[in-house]
């Protein structure tokens, strides 16, 4: 699998694979996390993608649990992880109304608590997992560069940020942003539009995909949309000998700008094909066929 450089210093897999899920599973023992990672490695696929809030702060500690049965696996993967919404559930009940915290305090205290409990010394990249209206650019990005040089973390980036959102933080940073992860599938392509890849690639900078199935709402929606959509994917994957979903990964990678899709999923029989989407050959006309059905109806 091709190996995507984010900086000189980060290279991801082309394909990430999601931990959102990960405590929705009905198995979430060591052997069962381990049995996932295993599956990706198998394909190429070595970057892991966390948040502190995913599983009710608790999916972290599952890949931790996973680490210390095969600490092994540390160093055949790459770690992202999030920090800055508060929810009140898990270690922040306590809090009144769920927000967003990017001071100086909460991003340290996020990063040590993801290094315990993921039973690691490094976070490989770490993303602010939402836009703070709140925000003080210069103490955020202060508390980023801080953790970068002080080897905890290795490289920082953003998640669901606009131009503008960017432009700001990285105005008060010494350390590059490397990436944004956004939602971006044939089911939300706006991004394609409205600026957000644009404002990325001519950066250089690579988008990372989050939700590049659309939720599960391509499969298993009654809307019209959405149905034409899966038969355009259904009848080029007949035609490759492949599945829908495999031609709808395989044409976010199609774009010039390096998109990088999260695919999350505790199907280990799905996990064992995610890099099917490598073997889909997409031509433009074969792009805009599907981009056709996304706008429901035809370029201008």
């Amino acid at each position: 699998m091709q190996r995507i450089a984010l900086s000189k210093d980060l290279e991801l897999s082309q394909i990430i694979y999601g931990m959102w899920r990960l405590g929705d599973d009905h198995d979430t023992s060591p052997a069962a996390v381990q049995a996932k990672i295993e599956a990706c490695l198998e394909q190429g696929i070595t970057s892991l993608d966390q948040a502190d809030i995913y599983g009710d702060y608790g999916a972290e500690s599952l890949l931790g649990k996973c680490f210390s049965a095969a600490p092994h696996l540390i160093d055949k993967v790459e770690i992202i992880t999030k920090c800055d919404i508060v929810a009140p559930v898990g270690r922040y009940q306590s809090a009144r109304v769920k927000h967003y915290d990017t001071s100086i305090a909460h991003i340290n205290s996020s990063v040590e608590c993801s290094l315990t409990q993921m039973h690691i010394e490094h976070i490989d990249c770490l993303l602010i997992h939402r836009p703070d209206p709140l925000m003080d650019h210069e103490e955020t990005g202060r508390a980023l560069d801080a953790l970068v040089k002080s080897g905890k973390v290795g490289s920082v980036g953003v998640s669901n940020f606009k131009p503008h959102d960017w432009t700001l933080l990285q105005s008060a940073m010494n350390t590059q942003l490397v990436t944004n992860q956004i939602e971006l599938s044939v089911i939300e392509t706006s991004p394609f539009t409205n600026g957000d890849i644009a404002f990325l690639q001519e950066r250089k900078i690579k988008p990372m995909a989050w939700s590049p199935l659309g939720g599960g709402s391509l499969f298993n929606s009654n809307d019209q949309k959405s149905k034409a959509i899966f038969n355009c994917l259904s009848n080029i994957a007949n035609e490759q000998n492949t599945t829908a979903d495999a031609v709808a990964i395989a044409w976010l990678l199609k774009h010039p700008s390096k998109v990088l899709p999260v695919m999350g999923t505790n199907n280990l029989s799905r996990i064992k094909t995610l890099s099917s989407a490598l073997n889909v050959n997409l031509d433009r006309q074969a792009w805009f066929e599907i981009y056709t059905a996304a706008l429901g109806h035809e370029v201008a």
